[in-house]
């Protein structure tokens, strides 16, 4: 009975939902999101299914108007509609990491089963911050943590949480590192800030600067350490660093080692690094973000060893774990450390809750309002399973060995380092060398442009390179060969251009003896 004597209904009354109200999820919608989802999700698979390249070579000059001439305050009031106007604005020029020709930045294809954990995450919309906002969310993520502290080695009181991404992680990392040292020393802290320091490998991440700059460190807290020709941090020269920091007063906070530089896919000597940081007593952080694969590799696992001394680790399960952005975490040897995150809100996560041993994931998180990206992990290693993420891995660890053998015996390039993981920087090198940084960055820009494969740049010593970044295990060698002709082919032609336009420069009357090949001179 109902308050006023008469039968109450037997469920929830159904009624026709407003116009607006007809968008929202719920009992009396289910259909409509099946078909607009699957409509979408149609696009996408016709998309990936017909890129011939990974690329349109669009330029933001080309796309911007289309996008500008959109008004978004006259909706479209249909999916199908808005889906074509989405292909000329997004989906046609978008970059398909995918392709096997995209050889780029630290982006990988993506696995299908965490695709699956994307569609259910995102439309049951839960947040990671409280156990009432999350239930089995929670114990999902915590799982997890576990999962890989325990692949790591961090022993019975690791912990961690998840992060939207290793700069993210690292600035976790260096708030607990700073709030350890402050703690530490008998000073007070106004005083100790300025003394702290960070010391990092040359070839490390700039999340590094980044973290110290917002963590209201000295401008010059963060010092690199020198690495050898094989871009890795030298134990002795990391020595030096602790040494003269200890002699000059100051206080080293943290050392950050790499498992995985970007540039250069390699792996600082963890054992030698660790041992230094526990005989000088200072917090050891590696970031292993991009090369946390190796914890699922059955044949290199090897090449991680000595991060299960760490104090902290940052992993990029979006990188080398083939899951859709953003799918990350730190974690830490003792889960004490993770209180530096903590605030106790009383409409949230209340401290009477920690007594009642109600685990709310707030607080261990810099972030309140958290998506459930576990998830994905989660389906990836409960349908396929880690050996066969490792297997995907150490396909693309391999292909840069093949590559890094290609172009060591390619008289037209300079290749710089073998890379522990699956990284290969190299360059065109012309007759002429005082072309080749130009050479290079035209090459690269031309290549875009084309559309036929994306390659990325970077410096080494004041000089322009280029990189290839290989996390699809579809590329072939065949295709790494091809890429290279192509990146010959434009290099060579802007050198042949430039040395026309140099010798075509009649030399002053006034002085003729000025070798004009000698002088600066832009095509075009």
């Amino acid at each position: 009975m109902n308050l006023q004597g008469h039968e109450a209904a037997p469920g929830p009354a159904r009624r026709r939902p407003t116009a607006a109200r007809a968008y929202l999820l719920n009992q009396d919608t289910v259909d409509d999101y099946r078909r607009t989802v699957s409509a979408g999700i149609d696009r996408v698979a016709g998309r990936v299914a017909g890129a011939d390249r990974p690329f349109t070579g669009i330029t933001p000059d080309r796309l911007a108007p289309e996008i500008d001439r959109i008004d978004l305050d006259r909706p479209l009031h249909d999916p199908a509609a808005a889906l074509d106007e989405l292909d000329s604005v997004y989906l046609r020029d978008a970059v398909y990491f995918h392709h096997p020709r995209y050889l780029a930045h630290l982006n990988c294809p993506v696995v299908i089963p965490a695709l699956l954990g994307e569609a259910v995450l995102s439309a049951v919309n839960s947040s990671m911050d409280t156990w009432d906002q999350s239930a089995g969310g929670t114990l999902i993520e915590r799982r997890l943590i576990d999962w890989t502290t325990d692949r790591i080695g961090l022993g019975p009181t690791a912990d961690g949480v998840f992060t939207s991404g290793g700069t993210q992680s690292n600035i976790q990392a260096m708030l607990m590192a700073r709030e350890e040292a402050c703690a530490s020393q008998p000073v007070p802290r106004a005083e100790l800030l300025p003394r702290l320091r960070v010391l990092t490998s040359a070839a490390g991440h700039f999340s590094v600067q980044k973290s110290a700059k917002l963590l209201g460190l000295a401008r010059d807290a963060v010092v690199t350490v020198e690495t050898g020709p094989d871009r890795r941090m030298r134990p002795e020269a990391l020595a030096r660093e602790i040494d003269r920091c200890h002699r000059a007063g100051l206080v080293v906070m943290a050392v950050v080692a790499t498992a995985g530089t970007t540039d250069f896919g390699t792996i600082d000597p963890l054992p030698a690094i660790a041992e230094q940081c526990r005989a000088a007593g200072v917090w050891l952080h590696v970031d292993a973000a991009y090369g946390c694969g190796l914890l699922v590799s059955t044949t290199r696992r090897h090449l991680l060893n000595g991060i299960e001394q760490a104090d902290s680790v940052t992993v990029d399960y979006h990188k080398s774990f083939f899951q859709p952005v953003s799918s990350s975490a730190v974690l830490v040897r003792d889960r004490r450390v993770l209180r530096h995150a903590t605030y106790h809100a009383d409409y949230l996560n209340p401290a009477r809750m920690v007594e009642q041993r109600i685990p709310n994931q707030v607080d261990k998180s810099l972030q309140t309002t958290r998506r459930f990206d576990a998830l994905k992990l989660w389906l990836t290693l409960r349908i396929m399973g880690a050996d066969a993420l490792g297997a995907l891995f150490d396909e693309v660890v391999d292909r840069a060995a093949d590559t890094y053998t290609l172009l060591s015996t390619d008289p037209r390039f300079e290749v710089v380092t073998r890379s522990q993981l699956s990284t290969v920087v190299f360059r065109y090198l012309p007759a002429d060398r005082h072309l080749a940084d130009d050479a290079n960055l035209h090459a690269r820009e031309a290549l875009a442009a084309s559309g036929a494969a994306v390659v990325a740049g970077t410096k080494v010593d004041g000089r322009h390179f280029l990189k290839f970044t290989l996390l699809n295990p579809e590329t072939t060698i065949d295709d790494i060969a091809h890429v290279l002709d192509l990146v010959a082919a434009h290099a060579s032609r802007y050198v042949r251009a430039r040395t026309a336009a140099e010798v075509s420069v009649p030399a002053p009357a006034e002085v003729p003896s000025v070798d004009v090949a000698a002088e600066p001179c832009h095509v075009g």
